[in-house]
């Protein structure tokens, strides 16, 4: 398919490569979702979900931010770093408010919607889930061990005690309560990322030039797809008609057909290749983060009066 048009929204502020993002819901105060970026630089941004608009930056890491998560309601954000730390930062001040120290790089992270665990992982290949509301909340109340490689993305559903990640050319699945392997699934390629869809129903997970969509409980296969481009993230629309892609090596973004995995519509925009994307939670656009150091955000349908699209 050839190249559409569609003039995104370019969010400047980063200096290097981004490296992951995501999506709060909508905060009923403020009628807002917001969208926190990880970057190379070391800093993580935080901004208006449907605008871009900056809101604040979260300096205080001494090396690359790896990976980042925000909770539901926007009042915390977790950040994984090159320089062997966690972090939990309170988005009203801009102050972290924990730090959680390792013996290597940070790769990946995630919040309980409820805000209570904090799930880490990376260079020691192992995962470690902290407790915020335990007294001794800076050491990990469990540690799930061991993986074969460092890990770059993990999940975690604290509602059923599930934990999810990429190791290698595998997906594991855990089991909280027993601390314990459960199941895996096995890739011809290497697993590049892990995301749950907007109602956690599925699992999506990108392997080389297909993506996966797996039951959030019982990570079964549900569907998959082939694509054409060696993906590096995967975002399910809130809808579920469509998925958005984007490439190791591809500097376009690209949406597919959930029902049919048609490839819809290729844009232009990045100047490196696309590192991760996330939907809003209402839909209307999604964000991506590139090597070329800018967060973009896309309509979803293109034409509407959304934010600063504004054609009426």
């Amino acid at each position: 398919m050839s190249a559409s048009k569609q003039p995104p929204l370019t969010c400047t502020g980063h200096s290097r490569p981004v490296n992951d993002l995501a999506f709060s819901a909508v905060v009923e105060a403020t009628g807002e979702s917001y969208l926190i970026s990880a970057c190379k630089d070391g800093v993580a941004i935080l901004r208006k979900g449907s605008t871009g608009d900056w809101v604040g930056s979260f300096k205080g890491h001494k090396g690359a931010v790896w990976a980042t998560r925000i909770t539901p309601n926007a009042a915390l954000s977790v950040t994984g770093s090159a320089d062997f730390t966690a972090k939990v930062w309170d988005n009203v001040t801009g102050l972290p408010v924990l730090s959680f120290d390792h013996t290597h790089i940070v790769r990946a992270v995630d919040v309980s919607d409820d805000a209570r665990y904090i799930l880490t992982a990376g260079m020691e290949k192992k995962m470690k889930l902290f407790d915020l509301r335990s007294p001794t909340q800076a050491t990990p109340a469990r540690e799930l061990e061991p993986c074969s490689n460092g890990v770059k993305t993990v999940l975690l559903d604290a509602v059923h005690g599930l934990v999810f990640n990429g190791d290698g050319k595998e997906m594991r699945v855990w089991d909280l309560r027993k601390s314990a392997q459960v199941s895996s699934r096995i890739f011809e390629h290497e697993v590049t990322s892990l995301r749950f869809s907007w109602d956690r129903r599925y699992i999506l997970c990108t392997a080389g030039k297909r993506v996966f969509f797996y039951n959030a409980i019982t990570a079964s296969l549900e569907k998959q797809f082939d694509v054409s481009v060696d993906a590096s993230c995967a975002a399910l629309h809130p809808g579920e008609s469509r998925f958005v892609v984007g490439g190791t090596d591809d500097l376009w973004v690209r949406e597919y057909d959930f029902n049919t995995g048609a490839e819809l519509e290729v844009y232009k925009g990045h100047h490196g290749p696309v590192h991760c994307t996330s939907f809003s939670p209402d839909g209307q656009l999604y964000a991506t983060g590139s090597e070329d150091g800018t967060v973009r955000l896309w309509q979803t349908f293109p034409g509407t009066t959304y934010g600063y699209w504004n054609n009426a």
